[in-house]
């Protein structure tokens, strides 16, 4: 299926929206939950699948739903249509503070790999897919890595990063990253899950046990905040509460 061609535009700064224009018939789908607000004349509905395969069977849309859930995903996608005569909006905030990233995947072989929550919103005829990292390491140690989404398609996707984002464009290189901070990449970059260094570094070094590889050529978009480190500050209180527990623990020793 053709994706449908829509027309957008990015409101805010740290704390983001995308405000999507649909002429009359186009299709937006996004994740439940999602839409902020939306302009007389726009239906939605909740369907199982993206509606990237008009005709695919009750058992392949109940095998698409079930591995939503297995990301953690809500079952259902929301289809935004445009009933009307004239060009209508619906714009969908981020879950979280951060950035929205606008990718017309066209530009990238009609294919990009993200990380399981990282779908936002995305024109109709784009296919979601989940795929699991193939290797064991990845499996036990990546998080946020071993379950990572497929979008394929034709036109725009739209995918939200936590805090700042940070693009890469590998040429046959190396580059080693926290595995919650990749947003997405290239299908032509290889994903793996390394040690962090020697043991020394990975008890006491701060950056967990294991780092995310990603190797070849082709772009790279990571995020500087993301939402696993924004919970564990605030429920710790921030890095001046732990120095302060840390003090107390310290007086009551002396």
């Amino acid at each position: 299926m053709q994706s449908h061609e829509i027309d957008y535009k990015i409101i805010g700064h740290d704390v983001q929206l995308v405000e999507v224009e649909l002429d009359p018939g186009e299709t937006v789908i996004a994740e439940a939950g999602a839409m902020l607000y939306m302009e007389d004349g726009i239906d939605f509905t909740a369907r199982m699948g993206d509606g990237s395969n008009p005709s695919a069977g009750l058992f392949d849309k109940l095998l698409a739903a079930g591995s939503r859930v297995i990301t953690g995903e809500s079952l259902f996608l929301t289809h935004f249509t445009n009933q009307s005569w004239g060009k209508k909006r619906v714009a969908f905030s981020a879950p979280y503070p951060g950035t929205i990233i606008p990718i017309n995947l066209m530009n990238f072989g009609g294919r990009i790999i993200v990380q399981k929550d990282a779908f936002l919103c995305a024109a109709l005829g784009t296919k979601l897919s989940i795929i699991f990292n193939r290797r064991l390491g990845a499996g036990f140690f990546g998080g946020e890595g071993f379950i990572l989404q497929q979008l394929q398609g034709g036109g725009k996707a739209f995918v939200h990063a936590g805090g700042t984002v940070i693009e890469r464009q590998l040429n046959n290189e190396i580059l080693r990253v926290d595995t919650g901070c990749i947003v997405g990449f290239e299908t032509t970059v290889d994903y793996d899950i390394q040690q962090a260094g020697g043991l020394r570094s990975m008890v006491f070094g701060g950056e967990g046990l294991f780092l995310a590889t990603l190797r070849g050529t082709g772009k790279v978009w990571l995020q500087s905040m993301p939402i696993r480190k924004l919970i564990a500050q605030l429920s710790t209180g921030g890095p001046n509460s732990r120095k302060e527990a840390r003090g107390g623990l310290l007086n009551n020793v002396m």
